[in-house]
């Protein structure tokens, strides 16, 4: 069982076979949460501003919940012949 030790400014090194099994590199971020005495550390994936939905992207998104909430759908074959893929 690997163990760390807390640093002057409270930061923990996680060991490399951990950090290689989660995918984890520098630069990444975790959320810290405590529960039950216990410190727990998890990937999070944060999402770039540029990654957002235009407004358009935005109202076909909208449509097709609206679709789906009437039980409205299409055949995936059909999709995909109709977006070209």
């Amino acid at each position: 069982m690997p163990i760390s030790k807390l640093g002057q400014r409270r930061q923990v090194v996680i060991p490399k076979d951990i950090c290689d099994e989660l995918g984890l590199q520098e630069g990444d971020f975790v959320e810290v949460t405590s529960t039950e005495g216990k410190v727990i550390i998890k990937p999070k994936k944060m999402v770039d501003a540029d990654d957002v939905l235009t407004l358009e992207e935005e109202k076909v998104v909208r449509q097709g919940e609206v679709q789906l909430k009437k039980g409205q759908r299409v055949p995936w074959n059909a999709l995909k012949k109709e977006l070209n893929l």
